[in-house]
């Protein structure tokens, strides 16, 4: 098992943020409603009570394993063990009373899963025998798994017009690509018994036994195109299927991936009632059986739902729980970033926006109806680990952080204040006005779509120091702020309306880097009261809205159990500081000349290369 894969970090929700409501110990007539969040490395399960407060949370570390550079790989029965064994403790530990538990709601990463279409057993993924010889049943293909190289060029190189809808390109992330690989290295007769989920699907199946797949992860991450969009019949583009290979995939209406909504499938808007917690799960969890289930979702996008319904106002520094209740338009204006390993930056729009760069425009994933689109950063808290484990005066620092008795990116933002005094600077961008660093070390995922993309740096000097170690620290803070002031561009400059920024994730923390996106971007940015939950807590109003349903399937609309549910946070207002708006404002056009010159020397290279043969 690989121990070094990025994870998020297990939540520590201080105590102050906690309720401490009485009425939550063992009182049945308070509703609870259950949010599970599966990140790359953690199960989470958090209860929510009927009035939007987290009254319990527990968390538990999931089985990764990397077989071979770029695979990564994990099992649906791990993981399902990892979140009962939440649910379990988080209704322990807070005596929370199982027949109160209302619904659930699922969110988790967009990793492929496979199941047997004979046993419903899951079946392995680990070539070259695909066998489960360890006994992990390892059958889900995890997210940033890149081992579809090759079916990736190939399914671009259609052209296809549902490639609209994933911003130009279909990433390697993406499934489609990973099942074609399947296809290309596995048994013939295994592949033909296999049948496919995107991981929050494969969880409400196992909860309930339902076949329901929901639109959030069919359309974001399998090439479904909704029926009625650009002509899209049964949802499933069978002329794509059949170009790429996978024509396999069309028989039966296309029942390995789900079907035909209405015909032999069932397709669901997040949070719609998927079905009922099925004996041996409730067994499992620890709760009775019957619980109302809801269409789950991709993890980023349960932040959006956990973070941008909270009432606002831009004007003062909190978010507050008295202003009237909000209008499903206002979504149109708030961006929700999603910040762990990498950033998703989700916005909703009432037609369709098309951006190069961004996946999407994607309609009713989330909302009936309404359009969502996703940009994103390959790599932000990774970026950030990355550049601080590799600096010389590394281990110095952590030692120096561990006498302070705090982590590693506290005390570099207490040294960089620490430098402000020292070298009298107006403002700590100060300190790096003369260093550029263009951090797609990653590849890029939005705007320019392009994962062979890589990082330079204008400025490097031989300091070893922990100046040095401060002063690099920064510059990635600075281009993370610049890279989403350069995504937020785009996005607006291609009709979207975005004026602030809804954040989650522990990136939140963050005061130095929340006051660099605020001051590049030049807009707001909102900080959730549930910092490390965001995700979960939208995931547990998934929940809220399953059990709404009454006996004709009517639900509450999820926009109005957001505004009920959000909590207040904080606001980060833009800078006024006219001297660093021009200073971010200069290293903006050094970054856009970065980026874009590393394209154009590349493009300039190959083709002075291109008489040479490469050996095999």
């Amino acid at each position: 098992m690989s121990t070094s894969i990025p994870y998020r970090q297990p939540y520590r929700q201080p105590s102050r943020q906690m309720s401490t409501d009485p009425r939550n110990e063992l009182h049945p007539h308070v509703d609870h409603y259950i949010g599970i969040d599966v990140g790359t490395g953690s199960a989470r399960a958090c209860i929510m009570n009927d009035q939007g407060d987290i009254v319990g949370l527990a968390s538990e570390n999931i089985g990764l394993w990397q077989p071979q550079t770029g695979y990564y790989e994990q099992s649906t029965s791990d993981i399902w063990r990892c979140i009962c064994s939440s649910v379990r403790r988080a209704m322990d530990q807070h005596n929370i009373n199982p027949s109160t538990i209302r619904g659930i709601g699922f969110d988790a990463t967009c990793s492929l899963a496979v199941f047997s279409q004979d046993t419903d057993e899951p079946v392995c993924v680990t070539g070259p025998n695909f066998d489960n010889k360890d006994g992990h049943d390892r059958n889900v293909v995890l997210w940033l798994d890149h081992r579809p190289v090759e079916e990736t060029a190939k399914i671009n190189a259609t052209n296809h017009n549902l490639l609209r809808y994933v911003g130009g390109k279909m990433s390697i992330e993406m499934e489609v690509p990973k099942v074609l690989w399947l296809k290309n290295n596995m048994p013939k007769e295994l592949f033909d018994r296999c049948k496919f989920y995107d991981l929050t699907d494969a969880l409400t199946h196992i909860a309930t036994g339902s076949e329901t797949r929901s639109f959030c992860s069919v359309v974001c991450k399998q090439g479904f195109v909704p029926v009625g969009v650009d002509g899209s019949v049964k949802g499933w583009q069978e002329d794509f299927l059949k170009d790429i290979g996978l024509e396999d995939l069309c028989e039966d209406n296309f029942k390995r991936m789900g079907g035909v909504d209405k015909v032999n499938g069932r397709y669901l808007t997040a949070g719609e009632l998927v079905g009922t917690l099925n004996e041996k799960a409730a067994g499992e969890m620890g709760l009775p059986p019957g619980i109302a289930v809801g269409s789950g979702v991709i993890d980023a996008y349960a932040g959006w739902i956990g973070t941008v319904g909270a009432k606002v106002k831009l004007d003062e520094d909190t978010l507050d729980m008295d202003q009237p209740k909000n209008d499903v338009s206002q979504a149109f204006t708030r961006l929700a970033a999603v910040a762990g390993t990498s950033t998703c930056h989700l916005a909703m729009s009432r037609e369709p926006v098309f951006v190069n760069g961004v996946w999407g425009p994607y309609r009713d994933v989330l909302l009936p109806e309404y359009w969502m689109a996703e940009g994103g950063q390959s790599a932000t808290g990774e970026l950030l680990k990355h550049v601080i484990e590799t600096h010389p005066a590394f281990h110095e620092a952590t030692s120096v952080a561990e006498t302070y008795n705090t982590n590693i990116y506290d005390y570099l933002n207490e040294h960089l204040r620490e430098m402000v005094e020292t070298e009298k600077a107006p403002h700590v961008s100060w300190l790096g006005r003369h260093f550029f660093f263009y951090g797609d070390l990653f590849g890029n995922r939005s705007p320019v779509a392009d994962a062979n993309m890589k990082g330079s740096v204008i400025g490097l000097s031989s300091d070893k120091s922990l100046d040095g170690l401060a002063l690099y620290y920064y510059a990635t803070m600075e281009f993370i702020a610049l890279q989403t002031h350069q995504i937020v561009s785009a996005m607006n400059g291609a009709g979207h309306v975005i004026s602030s920024i809804f954040m989650s994730g522990s990136q939140c923390q963050n005061d130095i880097l929340m006051q660099l996106i605020a001051a590049a971007c030049d807009m707001p940015v909102l900080i959730p009261r549930y910092v490390h939950a965001a995700v979960v807590h939208g995931a547990a109003m998934l929940g809220a809205k399953a059990a709404s349903t009454d006996k004709d399937g009517n639900s509450e609309p999820l926009w109005d159990i957001m505004d009920r549910y959000s909590k207040p946070g904080k606001t980060v207002k833009p800078s006024t500081d006219e001297n660093l708006k021009k200073l971010l404002a200069t290293k903006y056009k050094v970054f856009l000349e970065q980026c874009e010159s590393q394209q154009r020397y590349r493009k300039d290279v190959d083709g002075a290369v291109e008489g040479w043969t490469v050996k095999k």
